[in-house]
């Protein structure tokens, strides 16, 4: 009986270790899909950060234009403020489309966040456009407000379909897929027309 026993013992040496060695691979693999997942995590994050700054800043412009109602056209330009543009610094001290279109433009560029005395910014490249899609008119029987739209565009972190809003196309490299872009429409009626 003495030598079954031996033989049993000595036919399972070794199969605990390899069952260390397969729990040991599953867990790397699990490790490894968890260090995967929280890149995307953070990646996501940011991506979410950027798009709420934008938001900021194109909620900022689309108030100044309805505090300017009457000098909506002043603030369409062909120009593509932010990333890119040079600016007057400061910004000049008049007052109306002008001012508020620099100070929209360094506000795109990160001016309120520095490090060290440079602009780190809150998006990367970001870039704000003012458009016109319809021009007011207050003739007897036309009466068509004017329609603005004002959109910011900045480039993401993973390729996605490219936006339709035509505001950075072709400014954020050769993939275009890299540009995120949100817009808003101004509409600025004609109180005149009744």
């Amino acid at each position: 009986m003495n030598t079954k026993q031996n033989r049993t013992l000595f036919a399972q040496r070794g199969t605990t270790m390899i069952e260390v060695l397969v729990t040991m691979v599953i867990l790397a693999f699990g490790l490894l899909g968890l260090i995967g997942l929280q890149g995307k995590m953070q990646l996501a994050s940011f991506e979410s950060y950027q798009r709420a700054q934008a938001v900021v800043l194109l909620t900022d412009m689309v108030d100044r234009l309805n505090a300017n109602r009457g000098t909506a056209d002043n603030f369409v330009s062909a120009s593509v403020f932010g990333t890119g543009l040079t600016d007057a610094s400061p910004c000049p001290t008049a007052v109306g489309p002008a001012r508020d279109q620099c100070e929209w433009s360094v506000a795109l560029k990160g001016a309120s966040e520095t490090l060290s005395s440079a602009k780190i910014g809150a998006i990367a490249g970001a870039r704000g456009c003012i458009q016109r899609l319809q021009a007011p008119d207050a003739t007897a029987g036309v009466c068509a407000p004017g329609i603005y739209l004002v959109t910011v565009a900045w480039q993401g972190m993973n390729s996605t379909v490219a936006p339709s809003a035509t505001c950075g196309t072709g400014l954020f490299g050769a993939d275009d897929a890299l540009r995120r872009a949100i817009s808003a429409r101004v509409v600025v009626g004609k109180p005149e027309c009744s």
